[in-house]
């Protein structure tokens, strides 16, 4: 387990202390890196600094974790970058909360040297990380809509669609997982870097959730309203999911909607087994942070910046549908290979 980091609140004020921050073991090679996430209590966050952690121990990095209160927390991630800037860190790997809020603290990083990786959720624009380590989450939002479409077969032509996102300023996540879905199910996405200016009459509409199981119920039960017929559900993640479903078995809707969902974490693959997920795609956090720390230590004694995945704007760590009701034409893994590969 790690320690308590001290932070030098005389420099970042209030938003400073607000932060949670960890230390691994100091190496005798002297490198040191940051990670930075949204949340520690999220399972994708928790299994992120598991990975970095060991990684670190293992190969001589000296690794200070920190993390916002929630997600959205973005001041103290501003603060913790300034924190890392200070110490001389020589990389940082980041979950942003606001994707485009953080690049001016970013770019100091980058002017001060410091390699900065993004995980999971590309900066905008993406390029204002050297390198960002992520699920493809267009893929991972295609597989899971073309698993539901073929499904429901005939009957995805006239479905009732409801999406439950994460926030309502449209974080790159967000939007890569809406508009994959929506061109796996056969939907137009118009402006695919755009949620909203879609006009499938199937779409009853969006929600936020802030990616928990509370926001999923009061989602649900908002779009509910809208309309009641609703029979698929899209949902960022897998608490998400849990709490549409809870509305959804509210109202005893819980047998006639379709939820289909993106993460892969232990919870959600149970859910799953249950059947009250569908089917889910499967992202691995653990090795995104791994490589990241991996890269840090490679730039800090050669100065090589890691490079993309060929054909992608990023470094590709991989996605999997997760079933036990494959679908023809749609590659998935079965429910006991996505538990030898969860976390949480």
């Amino acid at each position: 387990m790690t320690t308590s980091a001290i932070l030098k609140t005389t420099v970042f004020g209030a938003a400073a202390a607000a932060l949670l921050a960890l230390s691994a073991p100091a190496s005798a090679a002297g490198v040191g890196a940051c990670l930075i996430t949204k949340t520690d209590t999220n399972p994708f966050f928790v299994k992120m600094k598991e990975g970095a952690t060991a990684k670190a121990a293992e190969i001589g990095v000296d690794l200070k974790s920190y993390a916002g209160k929630i997600d959205g927390d973005s001041e103290s991630q501003v603060a913790a970058i300034e924190t890392c800037i200070a110490d001389g860190a020589k990389g940082i790997l980041i979950t942003a909360s606001d994707t485009a809020g953080i690049v001016p603290a970013v770019k100091k990083a980058r002017d001060a040297g410091i390699l900065v990786i993004a995980l999971d959720t590309p900066l905008e624009p993406a390029d204002a990380a050297d390198a960002t380590f992520a699920t493809d989450n267009l893929l991972a939002g295609e597989l899971i809509g073309k698993w539901a479409a073929a499904t429901l077969g005939d009957k995805a032509k006239d479905a009732k669609v409801a999406f439950l996102d994460l926030t309502p300023s449209q974080p790159t996540v967000d939007v890569l997982r809406d508009q994959g879905f929506m061109k796996g199910f056969g939907i137009d996405v118009k402006d695919i870097n755009k949620i909203g200016d879609e006009d499938d009459p199937r779409i009853v509409g969006h929600d936020v959730t802030n990616g928990n199981e509370e926001g999923g119920r009061k989602a649900m039960e908002n779009l509910l309203q809208k309309d009641p017929g609703i029979n698929v559900v899209h949902t960022i993640n897998e608490p998400a999911a849990a709490g549409a479903y809870e509305a959804l078995k509210a109202v005893g809707m819980e047998k006639g909607v379709l939820i289909v969902s993106v993460d892969g974490g232990c919870p959600g693959v149970k859910n799953v087994e249950a059947g009250i997920i569908g089917a889910t795609s499967q992202q691995y956090p653990l090795l995104m942070a791994s490589l990241g720390v991996e890269a840090i230590k490679k730039f800090a004694e050669t100065g090589e910046k890691p490079k993309p995945t060929e054909g992608k704007a990023f470094f590709d760590t991989g996605v999997a549908l997760v079933t036990d009701k494959p679908a023809e034409g749609v590659p998935s893994i079965s429910v006991k290979e996505g538990t030898e590969k969860c976390w949480g």
